[in-house]
């Protein structure tokens, strides 16, 4: 595996952790969004991403694939508000089940590691740019 892999994998990396900071921004967006029903309130998304190794019958993949986005399964929450314009007929609404205090550390997670992998482009292109630089002397 050469340097020419490194950029390679570390824009797969850059395009899932984009991916993922976009669904988190959503999740955070939605937090505090309110339903007349549990199959109408918003429900936590999460990305699902595979790493692809280095395989002789295909060196072209690799990398990080996106394999989708998932929805939560935890239950929804309900909030007695009979005067609220949604509530039902028993007076509740619906909130999402996005816990924020897990999106921001989420968010923190997939920030560093976006960051890394910029640096890691940074320092393969230098590395490239100097070894070509010693064909020129």
């Amino acid at each position: 595996m050469g340097l020419y892999a490194n950029f390679q994998i570390s824009g797969s990396a850059i395009s899932a952790q984009s991916l993922r900071l976009n669904t988190i921004a959503s999740n955070m967006a939605n937090a505090e969004s309110v339903a007349a029903s549990e199959e109408e309130a918003y429900r936590s998304r999460q990305t699902v991403f595979q790493s692809v190794m280095l395989d002789a019958q295909r060196p072209a993949e690799v990398g990080v694939r996106m394999l989708g986005v998932v929805e939560s399964n935890e239950p929804v929450r309900s909030r007695y508000e009979p005067g609220h314009p949604l509530a039902n007929e028993q007076g509740y609404v619906f909130t999402s089940n996005v816990d924020t205090v897990a999106e921001m550390v989420n968010m923190l997670s997939s920030s560093r590691a976006y960051q890394n992998n910029v640096e890691v482009l940074n320092t393969s292109k230098e590395l490239l740019t100097r070894t070509l630089a010693l064909g020129n002397n």
